[in-house]
């Protein structure tokens, strides 16, 4: 029963809620159920915590549960995701790198009537792939190696091959944001192969994140299944969510967890995205000065030692602006027609969203400010 029931904590973590240069911690207190393919029903309470590091090229981010089970035992899981980018090889193509590792364990059954349960698992995933991006979408193509462990298993140890092909687009909008994305992962796993599909979307609407998202496994050997899930974290105040989730999850093969469904609740503290303002400021993008075969931004930062632009039409690698006295900075930039985003870098230490400027939601949390060469 307690094999199952530790995937409370591995569902709770489907409902999380989703910053330029910016470290944010979380802690969320809730309570959840699941009922597993096996016919296993049980309810739990949850503490959990989140840490993130985000640049516009790495993205830190670790994340932990630990639930409360029935008879007296608990459950903990933890998760390390690290993301990164290389310098640009062209304007629009780099090379990204990611790896996830996790890992659960769970308490000795305090019920003396039943045998001690207790259990520990693992995995690991890598992954390579060359990435492509424009100012409202992306793609990306790669492959890497995948892992698990299950303590006290007999299943032989493995590596799986994953590859991925996925897409993303996000239009633009002062407000709110909506991020589209879908991926198609084919794995040969133990000499056979299953492909997941799966494709969702993120809609921020003032307080509100809502998330949608579907799957689908493929497999003549291991057998096709589909879940989808529903989350939604509203903000009640600055830095205090509330933050609702349910639906179903596939069986996850590296350690070992069941297929089934769940619904969770929980409130989050930290810092996080107010509200916005009743009346928003009518602000418009930033349009550039046309300089022969270029375009010209100028910034105005009293005090500033250097200052560097960043933006998606090069994969957010800052590129130094020019002083030109009385606190003037200047940029010459080479870009075609079309809505850029971008933020400024002062001396090397703060990311900085230009005054007056039409910002968007980064997605991370944060703002990044519009560009519009005509």
């Amino acid at each position: 029963m307690l094999r199952g029931a530790i995937t409370l904590v591995v569902a709770v973590s489907l409902a999380a809620g989703p910053t330029l240069a910016q470290t944010r911690a979380t802690l969320g207190v809730g309570v959840g159920t699941v009922r597993t393919e096996g016919g296993t029903s049980f309810s739990s309470g949850s503490l959990s915590s989140e840490i993130r590091y985000a640049t516009p090229t790495v993205l830190a981010q670790a994340t932990g549960f630990l639930a409360s089970l029935p008879g007296g035992d608990w459950a903990g899981y933890g998760r390390l995701y690290l993301w990164g980018t290389t310098p640009p090889l062209t304007q629009r193509a780099r090379l990204g790198f990611e790896g996830i590792l996790t890992g659960t364990t769970q308490s000795t059954t305090a019920d003396t009537s039943r045998a001690p349960v207790g259990a520990r698992t693992g995995a690991a995933h890598g992954l390579a792939e060359l990435l492509w991006f424009e100012p409202s979408w992306g793609l990306g193509v790669g492959a890497g190696p995948s892992t698990g462990w299950i303590a006290n298993d007999a299943t032989p140890g493995f590596v799986a091959l994953r590859t991925r092909a996925r897409a993303w687009w996000r239009p633009g909008g002062r407000s709110g944001a909506t991020d589209w994305q879908i991926s198609v992962e084919p794995t040969r796993f133990f000499g056979d192969w299953f492909t997941d599909v799966s494709a969702g979307v993120t809609l921020e609407r003032g307080a509100a994140v809502v998330s949608l998202s579907t799957d689908a496994r493929l497999s003549a050997v291991y057998g096709s299944s589909g879940a989808g899930s529903a989350s939604l974290q509203l903000f009640v105040r600055p830095g205090v969510s509330l933050e609702f989730g349910g639906g179903s999850y596939l069986r996850e093969p590296y350690q070992g967890f069941p297929r089934g469904r769940f619904l969770n609740f929980g409130v989050r503290i930290g810092p996080a995205r107010a509200p916005p303002p009743a009346v928003a400021p009518h602000w418009t993008p930033l349009v550039p000065q046309a300089r022969g075969d270029s375009i010209v931004v100028q910034f105005r930062f009293e005090g500033a030692h250097d200052v560097a632009i960043a933006g998606d039409w090069n994969g957010w690698t800052t590129v130094p602006l020019r002083p030109l006295g009385n606190a003037l900075w200047e940029g010459a930039l080479s870009l075609a027609r079309g809505l850029y985003h971008f933020n400024l870098l002062v001396d090397g230490q703060e990311w900085v969203v230009p005054h007056g400027v039409a910002t968007v939601p980064d997605g991370l949390g944060g703002l990044v400010a519009v560009l519009l060469v005509p």
